[in-house]
């Protein structure tokens, strides 16, 4: 492996043939929260490659009202549509939250899946992982309580930042789990209660990660070592 990680989980599995041809493609951005990486049917014209942001993907209605459908940092990469021929982002593709990301060219993009054999099988296997994801959110939205979900998406968060702390506002975090904020408010505070976390003025904090992870449906433990077994 090349002496200076990347930081994103895909990029650093990578021979260093194979790492060392892309990095010159690589565009170092920042992302703020709430930065729309991709609207819903707008053309794809670049791929991110998170190392420290969070981006959200969300299915958005006529009226405005959003749900999150799936969730995505280190480990992954954005457009996954991409690696099976689209050139348009199905959703709406936001950063949940905010620091950096590598940017690619997707023509380059594109040309490596077809000459790089290691990146194309690890973007395929990712590919599916986050669609397995997507399905298994859709499921825990219907299926879990709201605080056992909202455990769930507070640890997939935690695994993807550095440190035990990170922004984020009720509003958010409503979107992401597709209720009002009064639900959240009691979800977190339940949480907060049992010593979990502490949650004050936009901010989460980790304080207890195993007792969330007992909080958490069983979707957390199924998605996080899905994410684990592509790299």
């Amino acid at each position: 492996m090349l002496a200076s990680a990347l930081g994103n989980r895909i990029f650093d599995a990578l021979p260093d043939s194979e790492s060392a041809s892309m990095r010159p493609a690589l565009e170092a951005v920042t992302l703020d929260a709430y930065d729309i990486v991709y609207s819903a049917g707008a053309a794809i014209d670049a791929v991110y490659f998170p190392t420290t942001a969070v981006l959200s993907v969300l299915t958005v209605m006529r009226d405005g009202g959003a749900v999150e459908i799936g969730t995505f940092g280190c480990e992954g990469l954005s457009a996954a549509a991409v690696v099976l021929g689209g050139e348009r982002s199905p959703s709406q593709v936001i950063c949940q939250v905010p620091g950096d990301a590598y940017r690619m060219p997707v023509a380059t993009f594109v040309a490596h899946l077809e000459s790089a054999p290691v990146f194309r099988r690890l973007v395929r296997r990712y590919a599916e992982a986050l669609f397995n994801f997507m399905g298994q959110s859709i499921a825990c939205n219907r299926l879990h309580p709201v605080h056992e979900r909202c455990a769930r998406w507070l640890l997939l968060t935690h695994d993807r930042v550095n440190g035990d702390t990170f922004a984020l506002t009720q509003e958010f975090l409503a979107i992401m789990l597709g209720v009002q904020r009064p639900v959240v408010n009691l979800a977190a505070r339940a949480l907060q209660n049992a010593g979990y976390i502490r949650y004050h003025r936009g901010r989460v904090e980790i304080r207890d990660r195993a007792g969330l992870e007992r909080a958490a449906c069983e979707c957390y433990r199924i998605n996080a070592d899905e994410f684990v077994r592509v790299v």
